[in-house]
């Protein structure tokens, strides 16, 4: 008969996310269907799958959030919503299990910063929402990062055809600050390509 302890391990393995090696051979391709939002215009944000099919990873050329001098009204908040397929090798499915979003931030004194994002395959209830928050004095690179509990991976559900729906919001608040003398923002902008956010798989086989 199976302890408790045993039996917990044996089910904490079966939902262990595969490593390196379990990776699915083949090659992992993402269609990007749909981009909308005002930080990612048109032409400026790109998908790319990570060659060992470990990851994928999101560039943004242009989405940056900003309040004060310069700023337009609108522009203390910007957000991007990515509709993605992503075509896995036969017989896979893949879940997110951590999620690394990276940026550069110049907040004032008295000003505040925040990055929100969320995910979910499409049509499906469980959604994954997180939120960070930064505070002024600050000017230097940011970074956050997301880990899910194995136990709460969300996988593609085996046999079926849904998307991937990514949701993105950087917010600039000029609290204390002046914003009449100064300007915040925060911002997933790369023109180098070398700012990006990375979304790590888990992968399991289908039954």
């Amino acid at each position: 008969m199976l302890t408790a302890m045993t039996a917990a391990a044996l089910a904490l393995a079966a939902f262990t996310p595969a490593d390196a090696a379990d990776t699915p051979p083949g090659r992992v391709t993402i269609d990007v269907v749909t981009v909308n939002g005002s930080g990612c215009p048109a032409g400026t944000a790109a998908v790319a799958p990570a060659a060992d099919n470990t990851a994928f990873t999101v560039t943004y050329n242009e989405f940056l959030a900003q309040r004060g001098v310069g700023a337009k009204p609108t522009d203390f908040r910007k957000n991007c919503q990515l509709n993605l397929r992503v075509n896995v090798p036969q017989g896979f499915t893949y879940g997110i299990a951590q999620t690394d979003y990276r940026g550069f931030g110049h907040l004032e004194r008295g000003a505040s910063g925040v990055q929100k994002a969320s995910y979910y395959f499409q049509g499906m209830s469980d959604t994954r929402r997180k939120t960070h928050n930064w505070k002024g004095p600050l000017s230097d690179d940011w970074q956050a990062t997301d880990k899910v509990e194995v136990a709460a991976i969300v996988y593609h559900p085996c046999g079926e055809r849904r998307n991937f729906n990514i949701n993105t919001e950087l917010r600039v608040a000029a609290g204390t600050s002046d914003p009449k003398k100064t300007t915040s923002f925060m911002s997933m902008d790369s023109t180098d390509g070398s700012i990006e956010t990375k979304y790590h798989f888990s992968w399991k086989r289908c039954p």
